[in-house]
């Protein structure tokens, strides 16, 4: 198992912990130990070479669970079974399906969630109260549970399935989305993996996205749950490419204590080493998502410094990065930097207009408001990278947030005008 130095340099690592997490080469949800995965094809999406449509993650060993699902007040059936399931037992499997979301499908689509984790858990020898279920694709629609069963009588999980689940979740996905990391303790090294599907429906707040994440740490329930809380709320959460919140979202974690080292609670020297490397999976996952967004040629990132406070930073970022105007520019490759400034303005954070700077890339266009005569061509230049960055110095106070957004295209409208059909 090879790691790549560097990989901490993001924001998601801060660089005081750079000799404790590298990036795996080639890791998925299966790195970490004790864990197995797999998917097979069973006819829920249209047949072409190497589409899956059914797979599942295993740990032989017990595990610690947290789950972070969606805000939307329409919840799809496998989101209500697995909150269900969180609750009463220790969930060490994930069963998950796409094209069909299972969602606003009555009880019909809740006994065929609870079919789903009792299919599953008699492959595992495990209670069905402790699989978890998620499903992504068409929204009111049953799931054709005659081709979901047969699918498990094919089903084989190995240590390297984790890169067939990675595939058997995506809809729109022009490519599976999967990272790990190890962190070295020192004496012990540990691992934590993670896939995600998403293209579209995506929103702070989660999307119509699912993230499957595992670790061979062992972690305390409770502090496993705020750490997710807070890598969601920093990645997940900090995302958006059309400003629409799934009925399915889904991000859960699971945690076997395979490597051996100490329980990790919040009074462990491992607590922070562990938060930045589970943060660290999210954010590449979130970025993945946005990277391969519906019709997207650009990945944007947003960074506001020197807000009043957390929410503040954090508002005007994601407000900016949703902006339909400043997605389109910023495909245009239109230097009209004013969009970017009324995204801020009408965000809801506190703004004064004096005291406004903006970069595109590292050139400013406006100084303490006033704006500045700047090298078009060279502005357009960094607009036409894959990645563009934009950032909002407030000088109102020591708060900063980062968003990431895409820009909007024509490929973007042909596709979801047609989805269904």
């Amino acid at each position: 198992m090879t790691t790549e130095q560097g990989f901490a340099q993001s924001d998601a690592v801060p660089r005081r912990r750079l000799e404790l997490i590298e990036r795996v080469s080639k890791g998925t949800v299966t790195t970490p130990k004790g864990f197995k995965a797999g998917g097979v094809y069973v006819g829920l999406k249209s047949k072409a070479e190497g589409v899956l449509d059914l797979g599942m993650l295993y740990s032989a060993l017990p595990c610690t669970s947290a789950g972070v699902f969606t805000t939307n007040k329409v919840k799809a059936a496998p989101v209500l079974v697995s909150l269900e399931h969180l609750d009463l037992g220790s969930p060490q499997s994930i069963v998950a399906n796409s094209g069909c979301a299972n969602a606003c499908t009555g009880d019909q689509g809740i006994s065929d969630a609870r079919d789903m984790a009792s299919l599953a858990a008699s492959i595992c020898g495990i209670s069905e109260k402790d699989v978890l279920v998620a499903s992504t694709g068409v929204i009111g629609v049953n799931l054709d549970m005659v081709k979901v069963r047969s699918g498990f009588k094919e089903m084989s999980l190995s240590e390297g399935g984790g890169h067939q689940l990675a595939r058997a979740i995506m809809t729109t996905d022009t490519a599976p989305k999967e990272v790990a990391v190890a962190v070295n303790t020192g004496e012990i090294t540990g691992y934590m993996g993670g896939i995600a599907k998403g293209a579209a429906m995506i929103h702070p707040n989660m999307a119509t996205m699912l993230s499957f994440l595992s670790t061979d740490f062992a972690v305390e329930k409770e502090f496993l749950q705020r750490c997710l809380r807070t890598a969601v709320d920093n990645s997940f959460n900090m995302i958006t490419i059309d400003g629409d919140t799934s009925t399915n979202d889904t991000v859960v974690v699971l945690a076997n204590g395979a490597c051996g080292a100490p329980l990790i609670d919040d009074r462990s020297p491992l607590a922070g080493p562990f938060a930045e490397g589970l943060e660290a999976v999210c954010m590449e996952l979130s970025k993945a998502i946005v990277r391969d967004a519906e019709g997207a040629t650009k990945l944007i990132e947003v960074r506001v410094e020197g807000a009043l406070n957390s929410n503040d930073a954090r508002i005007a970022a994601r407000t900016v990065a949703g902006s339909m105007l400043v997605k389109s520019a910023i495909y245009g490759e239109d230097p009209n930097w004013g969009r970017i400034l009324m995204a801020v303005g009408r965000s809801g954070a506190e703004v004064v207009e004096s005291k406004l700077e903006l970069f595109i890339g590292e050139h400013k266009v406006l100084n303490m408001g006033q704006p500045l005569v700047f090298d078009v061509d060279k502005v357009r230049d960094i607009l036409k990278q894959s990645e563009v960055s934009l950032t909002v110095r407030l000088h109102l106070g020591h708060t900063s947030a980062t968003a990431w957004g895409c820009d909007l295209t024509e490929s973007y409208v042909t596709l979801n005008s047609a989805y269904t059909t």
